[in-house]
């Protein structure tokens, strides 16, 4: 299927499209970085989601992955104007099958940096209003929202050894999910799901139902 991925420079959308590529799909990348991804099936378009009039001509997208986002800089604007300005040219069409937006766990509890926790719950409203609005073509559309990833963006915590110890008491299964991980969530949801359709799925290993209940003992 035709498949595009915005952020596929590195971390879970480089994961995505590699993974959407081995399962023998046309896939088309879009980051303000090149990338190293290399296939005949695959072409990389270097561009800044926020600049829509840029954004390049692809015809017919069938799965839209709205994984590019950054945190405390214009979030905003990257991760919720920038994707909506992805999905409103190439996902509201006949052709579309599936699109999913990554979220961000903390849309759901508030607990992060005041612009980036708004710009993610602003992602979680308007999955509900594209999930809407192709029902009429039988698509469906949802999004991913991940807690601790283990990617780049996250080595401040990664590679901080008391900082990580700290989130790992407040995560239950002790560990955070990986690119791949994440990647084959995407997978499930855009190829594989046809009828879940509107739904924010948090993907963190528990740590959003984790709390600290205090008695005597």
């Amino acid at each position: 299927m035709k498949t595009l991925i915005t952020g596929t420079s590195r971390g879970i959308g480089k994961a995505a499209a590699e993974l959407f590529l081995k399962n023998g799909h046309t896939v088309f990348g879009i980051d303000r970085l090149e990338s190293e991804i290399s296939s005949k099936n695959y072409t990389h378009y270097v561009c800044d989601i926020r600049n829509k009039e840029k954004l390049p001509e692809i015809d017919g997208v069938e799965i839209l992955v709205n994984n590019a986002g950054t945190q405390n800089e214009e979030d905003i604007d990257i991760n919720l104007k920038g994707l909506i300005a992805v999905t409103e040219k190439y996902a509201i069409q006949p052709n579309i099958r599936s699109v999913l937006n990554i979220g961000s766990a903390c849309a759901h509890s508030g607990s992060e940096f005041p612009e980036y926790v708004a710009s993610k719950g602003g992602v979680l409203a308007y999955t509900k209003n594209v999930a809407i609005r192709i029902a009429k073509y039988g698509a469906v559309c949802n999004s991913i929202d991940p807690g601790g990833v283990i990617t780049q963006l996250n080595d401040c915590i990664l590679n901080d050894a008391e900082l990580w110890q700290k989130v790992m008491n407040e995560t239950p299964l002790k560990r955070w999910a990986t690119a791949d991980e994440i990647a084959e969530w995407i997978y499930f949801m855009t190829v594989k799901n046809r009828f879940c359709t509107g739904q924010n799925i948090i993907v963190d290993g528990g740590e959003s139902i984790n709390f600290h209940f205090i008695w005597k003992e």
